[in-house]
């Protein structure tokens, strides 16, 4: 019976019925968010969502019997119990936020699907690299909005009047939203020589420090895809080695019983 419970759930078609009831789901809760389509369906919805959540329940349920304690060793099974234990939390009282984390169960096609299980591999491994780069970049605005609000806190204390406004201002800069028109051109109106202060610090930030980030990224992405490639070469090569052993083995067989003719 247990054999039979793992065959099933590790199956291509489980699979898929999955991911079509997660997406089903999807759908379900983003139309939860319409008034006009609540007031029309909205028992309908509370009643597909409830459904969905037992089926969530009885194949984690059928997981943790065909694994058993081996269930608790996998991350993204542990992912999945987290995200259906959320959910069955009563959304009621002092838990009445929690209504809104049923969304979460959405987040299940990372766990089922293996292209994206890879893809968080991939972010997971590249955290080393990226904690070096935020404390580079942490330094990098550290001084940049020290330097501006002694420069231009007098003048626009709304943007640089302290350390945290200059900060946030920065970051603004950074992501080049309206920094040229909202930001810079007004202060260069006072100081007509801020261009001298902000353009080393978009090249700084938005043209190197975070074209780091993207390339520990793609590096780390990398790895994972060539760790994978190079699990499915043992395979293939066990798979190769067995096949050949076998032929040895007929080879042999074959061989005896023309001796044994002969």
């Amino acid at each position: 019976m247990r054999d039979a419970v793992l065959a099933l759930t590790s199956s291509r078609r489980w699979e898929a019925f999955i991911i079509s009831v997660i997406v089903f789901n999807a759908v379900t809760l983003g139309l939860e968010t319409s008034g006009t389509v609540v007031a029309a369906i909205g028992p309908q919805l509370h009643f597909i969502d409830a459904a969905i959540l037992v089926i969530f329940v009885v194949e984690l349920l059928m997981r943790l019997y065909a694994h058993r304690l081996s269930f608790f060793k996998d991350p993204w099974s542990l992912f999945d119990f987290a995200i259906v234990a959320i959910a069955l939390v009563p959304a009621s009282g002092p838990f009445s936020v929690l209504r809104a984390l049923r969304i979460l169960r959405v987040l299940r096609l990372i766990s089922v699907v293996p292209s994206l299980r890879r893809v968080i591999g991939g972010l997971l491994a590249a955290l080393p690299g990226m904690g070096s780069i935020i404390v580079l970049m942490s330094l990098v605005y550290y001084v940049f909005a020290v330097m501006a609000t002694k420069l231009y806190g007098a003048t626009f204390p709304d943007w640089f009047g302290d350390l945290g406004r200059s900060t946030y201002t920065l970051f603004q800069v950074m992501t080049l939203e309206s920094w040229s028109m909202g930001i810079v051109r007004p202060v260069m109106e006072v100081h007509p020589y801020a261009w001298i202060f902000f353009i080393p610090f978009l090249l700084c930030t938005a043209f190197t420090v975070l074209n780091l980030f993207v390339g520990i990224i793609v590096s780390a992405m990398q790895d994972e895809h060539e760790q994978e490639a190079q699990e499915d070469r043992k395979a293939l090569q066990s798979e190769t080695t067995l096949v050949l052993e076998e032929l040895r083995a007929l080879r042999a067989e074959v061989a005896e019983l023309r001796h044994a003719r002969a």
